[in-house]
């Protein structure tokens, strides 16, 4: 990396909690005009350099999105392709969201400290290095390796997408800025099933990853020549390597244990598991007694904010085990081609695409206890309605009908969910704990995906059998209907009072977005709240 040819710190403040930024521009010897020279906070949206900055967060993001929606859909041809058996397609999976959850606060963390474009960019070439690995993968366990160095690749990436919007625009265009980042990132989350499906029914399953690199190739241009760089002024000390390490670690042995039972309860199986829960309780001691832990254990001191995370985790390993496995009993069972098992899930997409801000809106006027109440609720009877489907099954009167209820019961949640996580605690750990709960969904989906497949008893080549995978299916719709009425009842029974009015509690002021991911998987993530404001008043954005 060349030297810098300009530092400059700002001491104007936005709020008294947002600490100066640094902006540094760089520009390579060969190429003196290549510099972007917007000063931090003061990029205007509607110039031209304010567009092609938000085009490069959205492609960045979109990048994650697209991979984490179009593998879904491409498993079954994995498998009978790789001649993989169901562990290794969870792990197809699982590997990604492993590292990708273990690390993406260090991400956030390493961006803030080096520069957010320098580690975006970083994150960028990395994930396309290894989505070419993943194309090229010979054997499902090079695939499985290839996804979980993709998943550090992502963890790199995915903070600095959103955390660049908030580092270089102007205030009062920030929480467009956010807004159009959602809206467009969400037209991708739509596009994902459909463009994977016809990949994997057309030229193959290995160029829904083949497909990142063109992508990747793009955002590098336009970030290197439009998007300037920030930093944190404020961020010092020694990063939490050992604590992101004992995460990774405890998530991942636990993940393994869950796996593995789906072939009988061995010994590796418990002794993985016990190795998984000894390395969680070292995971909380160190973080207890590090000066600057990666997961400030004082945000539990809040009940609403431990409350809605547990709505979090029940919720979104839900949500994880029905994209898992509906993509899986529609073309095994039912018969649909990839490109219409891709089509099933747009529905979900396109109400929360339509219906998110009015949602945001209205949790802030009524607060957050009924919406994160009933929208549980609701999606436990859109999966209930699932069980409709099975051989035979019609798109229009089986399918159609529970995606559609199950999205409205996500629009009225996800939205309230985010602001009520932000709303529980101080302003200044705004961007922290969006980090944390995103954190938190992306590991309820990792050991929801892990766990299902063993509880309804599919294992082995059984998920290429119509019979096993339909008994296997509705089992796990089951499950996931108990975990989505546990997360409405969490939330009647612990969340109080309208913690979304900040106007009559503190100023407003603009969310920290540092830790705050883009997304990965169906539809407008399972693993990331979407954002919800599309204006400055109406509720913070995850």
């Amino acid at each position: 990396m060349p030297e810098p040819v300009r530092t400059r710190s700002l001491t104007e403040r936005t709020s008294p909690d947002t600490p100066p930024v640094t902006l540094v521009t760089w520009a390579p010897p060969d190429r003196p005009w290549a510099v972007a020279t917007s000063e931090a906070g003061t990029l205007r949206l509607g110039t031209a350099q304010g567009r092609w900055v938000l085009l490069a967060t959205v492609l960045g993001s979109s990048m994650a999105m697209l991979d984490g929606t179009v593998v879904n859909v491409a498993l079954p041809r994995i498998g009978a392709d790789l001649g993989a058996q169901l562990d290794a397609l969870q792990w197809t999976l699982n590997a990604y969201l492993l590292t990708l959850a273990g690390l993406i606060l260090l991400g956030g963390a390493l961006g803030d400290r080096y520069g957010r474009r320098r580690v975006f960019l970083l994150g960028v070439v990395w994930f396309a290095a290894a989505s070419a690995a993943c194309a090229a993968a010979p054997t499902v366990e090079v695939l499985i390796v290839a996804r979980a160095v993709q998943g550090v690749g992502g963890a790199l990436l995915t903070p600095g997408s959103l955390a660049m919007l908030q580092a270089v625009f102007h205030p009062e265009d920030r929480s467009a800025a956010v807004g159009l980042w959602s809206g467009l990132g969400g037209v991708s989350a739509a596009v994902g099933p459909l463009l994977g499906g016809w990949l994997v029914d057309g030229p193959g399953w290995r160029w829904i990853f083949l497909l990142n690199l063109p992508l990747a190739a793009l955002v590098v241009a336009v970030s290197a020549r439009h998007v300037p760089e920030s930093r944190d002024e404020s961020a010092t000390g020694r990063f939490d390597v050992l604590g992101a390490a004992l995460a990774a670690l405890a998530l991942g042995a636990v993940t393994y244990a869950l796996t593995a039972a789906g072939k009988g309860l061995s010994p590796a199986v418990w002794v993985t598991g016990a190795a998984g829960l000894l390395l969680g309780a070292a995971f909380v001691a160190v973080e207890r007694r590090t000066p600057e832990p990666m997961l400030p254990l004082g945000l539990f001191s809040s009940r609403l904010f431990t409350a809605v995370n547990l709505v979090t985790l029940t919720v979104y390993a839900a949500f994880s085990g029905v994209f898992f496995l509906l993509v899986v009993q529609l073309q095994i069972v039912s018969g649909f081609s990839p490109l219409v098992s891709g089509l099933a899930l747009v529905p979900i997409t396109v109400i929360m695409l339509v219906l998110s801000a009015r949602a945001g809106r209205l949790g802030k006027r009524i607060g957050p206890r009924l919406p994160l109440t009933v929208g549980p609720l609701l999606c436990a009877a859109g999966v209930l309605l699932m069980l409709r489907i099975g051989p035979g099954a019609s798109y229009w009167t089986d399918v159609l009908p529970a995606v559609a209820v199950m999205g409205s019961g996500m629009v009225l949640l996800v939205a309230p969910l985010t602001a009520t996580v932000l709303a529980a605690v101080e302003v200044r750990h705004a961007g922290i704990a969006s980090g944390v709960n995103n954190a938190a969904a992306r590991a309820a989906g990792l050991l929801a995906v892990a766990a299902l497949p063993a509880l309804s008893g599919l294992s082995g080549d059984a998920y290429q059998v119509p019979d096993a995978v339909d008994s296997a299916f509705r089992t796990s719709m089951l499950i996931c209907a108990g975990l989505l009425v546990a997360g409405g009842l969490t939330a009647l029974v612990a969340v109080h009072g309208n913690v979304l009015a900040p106007e009559d509690a503190h100023p407003v002021a603009e969310p920290d977005c540092r830790y705050a991911c883009a997304t990965n998987g169906p539809p407008l993530d399972p693993g990331h709240p979407a954002p919800v404001a599309a204006e400055r008043r109406e509720g913070p954005a995850a």
